[in-house]
């Protein structure tokens, strides 16, 4: 699988288990179902990172993530 999409994905992902893990906080319940997106999400990151060769800039990301988004429409 190409790491850009990996990357998007993973970022995606962890920003998308943030509002899971406040609401199982605020509802005194253990957040399992969030913790395990939080860990794919990490997984998806550092294998994009690792097998993109140089890696990934804080500066390249938004870039990347337009190209993910504009081969997709």
């Amino acid at each position: 699988m190409d790491p850009d999409i990996l990357l998007i994905a993973g970022i995606v992902l962890a920003i998308l288990s943030v509002p899971a893990m406040l609401s199982a906080f605020s509802e005194a319940r253990a957040p399992r179902v969030a913790t395990f997106t939080v860990v794919v999400a990490g997984c998806m990151i550092v294998y994009a990172v690792q097998t993109q060769p140089g890696g990934y800039t804080f500066k390249e990301v938004p870039e990347v993530f337009v190209r993910v988004v504009a081969r997709f429409l």
